[in-house]
């Protein structure tokens, strides 16, 4: 079985049930429940997750540590039981990422990721002390120099 997607950004996509994400708490900000990861290729930077209960809504998310080597993820033990999480390697991690028409403006909301597991996903507020909320993407074009630095 599966569900139709019709994007107002890709068309109508065809979406198998088993890869249909539910967010109990929603995303901070966004309305609707139900979203997909959708990807042109397997191993492709950015993907879209994208709702599936409003076709105009798709956030671009990238693994933030394809970007941020020393990204650490951190939550209380009371957290991670309330969102059901039991086991962190069979969890995807992604991040929000704000796009510009420059490259050197893209950037990661590294302070609130969304976990992925068990077909559930929920956006948190990172408990590590250094996760900015707008952490440039292409810290070298940008001349911080520093992958973690605020942009302003």
């Amino acid at each position: 079985m599966s569900v139709t997607l019709h994007s107002t950004r890709f068309g109508p996509l065809e979406i198998p049930d088993e890869a249909v994400l539910d967010f109990p708490a929603g995303l901070i900000g966004l309305g609707g429940r139900r979203y997909a990861l959708l990807a042109r290729e397997d191993d492709a930077a950015f993907v879209w997750l994208h709702s599936l209960d409003d076709p105009q809504l798709a956030i671009p998310v990238t693994n933030p540590w394809r970007f941020f080597g020393g990204y650490e993820v951190e939550l209380s033990d009371e957290e991670a039981a309330r969102i059901g999480i039991e086991d962190a390697t069979a969890t995807s991690v992604y991040v929000t990422v704000r796009a510009a028409e420059s490259l050197q403006d893209f950037c990661a909301n590294l302070a609130a990721p969304i976990l992925i597991a068990g077909g559930r996903g929920h956006q948190i507020i990172n408990q590590a002390p250094d996760a900015p909320v707008r952490a440039p993407l292409f810290a070298d074009l940008a001349g911080t120099g520093d992958p973690k630095a605020r942009a302003a």
